[in-house]
């Protein structure tokens, strides 16, 4: 490339370039086409080609993404608060951070044990007589049968449509049923009475771990009794609204711990309830909408020291493999609207840009190939 020693040569050299890119129109017959700036690029919209650069870059076949890291909290998620039933009084409470496991007592009530059932609908009533059916029958055959015992064949009831009456849909109580409670009482040291009585078990939609005690010691039991949180640790994230599109359940993310430390992790799900939006933070400017983010490490164990922590969360929103690839300082914007590229000996090649990530542009076109040598800025 000549040097440019004065200004007239400069200028001659700046009319060569005009000439160029018209020549350039004519041969792609006007198809060079304006095409939008990814969010990384409308900050860096590129200008009417100048003089060339002395520097040069080669075009590169690589993987590009495009992501954001935002601040999340590490813990076990949000409270559920437990709530006892029945008559008594509490005997004997949980520590923090047991596990509330299926079949095991929770807490105790007149020294007797409170056992944990899981499912989603409490023990409402006494079940003792076969014949009477109903989800909560469905919630003690479905853990009997969790824990080992015969319950004999499911008999399930469906309630028919505008009927109004008659049997509550859920399985039926049959004798088998109350005879493998009766061996499950016996086995846990409980009176062996065959029937469940509400306030004998607690029912949970699955396993927990005890976070907090609101209860003391000789409180009648029909209060809350505990706190209970998931067993597995999670990483909460707010994400603006407008920008949560591109997440979905099941993206893998990466999680830098405070260590420095990053382990690999996944979106288990994106909150459908927008939050903020109308409310002002402490200097009267309107706070964002956001979507709560769930997000888990794949390894558990890759956070087991930590009881809560701060991290940043990488998602990537946009992914392009295998593609040719080139620093944004190399694309010359056209006056006539796109892009293109100059070769070290003058040409310019039209390209189409792709998605713009780390300061490097996804390219596409007909006469440009990797190995390449293009001018550049940077």
């Amino acid at each position: 490339m000549a040097r440019s020693d004065d200004a007239p040569a400069s200028g001659r050299r700046r009319g060569r370039r005009i000439a160029a890119v018209a020549a350039l129109t004519v041969l792609s017959g006007g198809a060079v086409g304006a095409v939008a700036l990814s969010a990384h690029g409308r900050d860096q919209q590129p200008k009417e080609a100048g003089a060339p650069s002395a520097q040069s870059t080669a075009v590169v076949r690589t993987d590009l993404a495009d992501s954001r890291t935002l601040p999340g909290a590490l813990g076990f998620g949000g409270q559920t608060v437990v709530k006892g039933t029945g008559k008594g009084s509490l005997t004997r409470l949980p520590k923090p951070d047991t596990t509330v496991a299926r079949g095991k007592p929770l807490y105790w009530v007149d020294d007797r044990p409170v056992m944990v059932f899981f499912g989603d609908t409490p023990i409402f009533r006494t079940l003792d007589a076969s014949g009477v059916s109903g989800r909560d029958v469905t919630v003690l055959a479905e853990n009997l049968r969790a824990l080992g015992y015969d319950t004999g064949p499911a008999v399930s009831v469906q309630q028919k449509a505008g009927s109004g009456k008659g049997a509550e849909p859920g399985t039926k109580l049959t004798p088998t049923l109350l005879a493998a409670l009766k061996r499950w009482q016996h086995d846990t040291g409980q009176q062996e009475t065959g029937k469940l009585v509400p306030g004998e078990v607690v029912v949970v939609p699955g396993p927990y771990r005890v976070s907090g005690i609101k209860a003391q010691l000789g409180d009648p039991v029909a209060e809350e009794v505990l706190t209970v949180t998931s067993v597995h640790k999670s990483v909460q994230v707010k994400v603006e609204a407008q920008d949560a599109a591109p997440i979905h359940k099941g993206d893998p993310v990466t999680l830098a711990l405070p260590s420095t430390k990053s382990v690999p992790g996944k979106v288990t799900s994106v909150g459908q309830t927008v939050q903020g939006g109308a409310d002002t933070d402490a200097s009267g400017a309107a706070a964002p909408a956001t979507l709560q983010v769930t997000v888990e490490p794949v390894d558990s164990a890759s956070v087991k020291d930590l009881s809560s922590a701060s991290v940043q969360v990488t998602f990537t929103a946009e992914k392009r493999d295998h593609v040719l690839a080139v620093p944004v300082g190399a694309l010359l914007a056209l006056r006539e609207g796109g892009y293109a590229l100059q070769r070290t000996d003058g040409r310019l090649i039209a390209v189409k840009t792709g998605l713009f990530a780390k300061g490097m542009v996804e390219i596409s076109g007909s006469g440009i190939k990797e190995g390449d040598r293009v001018v550049t800025t940077s």
